[in-house]
């Protein structure tokens, strides 16, 4: 007899949601920065274990919409948690205890306190547990650290006990339903997260414009993948660029290693700057870059 459960887990930016996804998948299936909103749409991580499988919803944080795409952000936060057995809420302990006003009632909410190995006086946490108890009636409280791995191990058995008879809905061997296509352009964005400044990344989107298999003429295998990164402005397309290309060739180096682990071979990857203005505030790109709530 197979099982489900589907769990979202949801927080404000920088909870470490995507980093407790990729832990409890087991593999990368989400990007990560510390930079908010690095995660834009939903994506569903997925571990079977025998008979059970587990999908978690991993969702952009919660924040107050400024553009069109961050109504979309937000409309993908709600859809999320209306659909699921459970809802993990994941806080950051160190910040002053809130929650979002976007949490289903009739869904039962457990609450994930993470990074509590910030905190040295268990004091100090007991006050803050208090705290999140007075805002919120949660079926349960786990202290966790996802860095360090702290209670990370007792997620899954409270997770079984939503578990639902039912058909397998993703394919056991896979670790994530998002297509390679995606998967691959978020590689490239993470990189750009990481190296440019606050004020760009946010404007940026990464679209793959062909993945090809081929042989070097040693025979042995590559692939040729190219990608437009977008952008808000054309000053920042000179930032992506670098002095005399030196920026888009470190991000490129950088993907082009993540990538080459990923198919096993040697990857020749060939990155564009294109300025597409205002572009989160345009439905048509919004939606031509696979970003709309739906």
């Amino acid at each position: 007899m197979t099982k489900t459960v589907f769990a979202a887990v949801c927080g404000y930016a920088n909870a470490g949601k995507s980093s407790l996804v990729n832990l409890l998948v087991g593999e990368k299936v989400a990007i990560v920065s510390e930079k908010p909103q690095t995660t834009r749409t939903r994506i569903n991580g997925v571990l079977t274990v025998d008979e059970t499988q587990y999908v978690f919803t991993d969702t952009p944080g919660f924040h107050k919409a400024q553009n069109a795409l961050s109504k979309h952000m937000l409309k993908s936060i709600r859809s999320s948690v209306t659909d699921v057995d459970v809802i993990l809420l994941m806080a950051d302990c160190t910040k002053k205890p809130t929650l979002p006003d976007l949490l289903d009632e009739k869904i039962d909410v457990i609450l994930l306190l993470n990074k509590v190995d910030l905190i040295k006086d268990k004091n100090q946490l007991l006050l803050i547990i208090d705290a999140y108890c007075k805002l919120y009636e949660f079926k349960e409280i786990i202290p966790i650290s996802v860095k360090k791995q702290i209670n990370t191990e007792k997620i899954l058995p409270l997770l079984n006990n939503y578990a639902k008879e039912s058909e397998f809905y993703f394919d056991p061997e896979l670790p994530t339903d998002q297509s390679e296509k995606i998967w691959l352009s978020e590689v490239i964005r993470e990189k750009l997260l990481h190296e440019l400044y606050e004020e760009i990344p946010h404007g940026i989107a990464v679209q793959i414009e062909l993945i090809e298999y081929g042989k070097t003429n040693k025979g042995a295998d590559i692939v040729d993948l190219s990608a437009v990164i977008i952008c808000e402005k054309e000053s920042h397309k000179g930032m992506i660029i670098g002095k005399q290309g030196g920026m888009l060739k470190k991000i490129g180096s950088v993907a082009r290693g993540e990538t080459e682990e990923y198919f096993g071979c040697k990857v020749n990857m060939k990155l564009w700057v294109k300025v597409a203005e205002d572009w989160r505030n345009r439905e048509s790109l919004i939606n031509d870059f696979g970003l709309r709530a739906e």
